[in-house]
């Protein structure tokens, strides 16, 4: 127990001490980033995904 106590403690220093956080706008602009990347994938996906629904729709009405 006293292994995991100490591990805890000298991650949490590392954790105050050592570790260099992002600044607000930096996160700001890297989640836009995101946000606009996914709805641009998301939209993509839809329109291949419609595009196969009405060329199969289209190829199973001819039979």
């Amino acid at each position: 127990m006293d292994k995991f106590v100490s591990f805890l403690k000298a991650s949490w220093e590392e954790v105050q001490h050592n570790v260099t956080w992002p600044k607000f706008s930096d996160l700001q602009s890297s989640s836009t980033l995101v946000l606009v990347a996914s709805l641009i994938f998301a939209l993509l996906v839809g329109l291949i995904d419609l595009v196969f629904e009405n060329a199969l729709n289209a190829f199973y009405q001819s039979f």
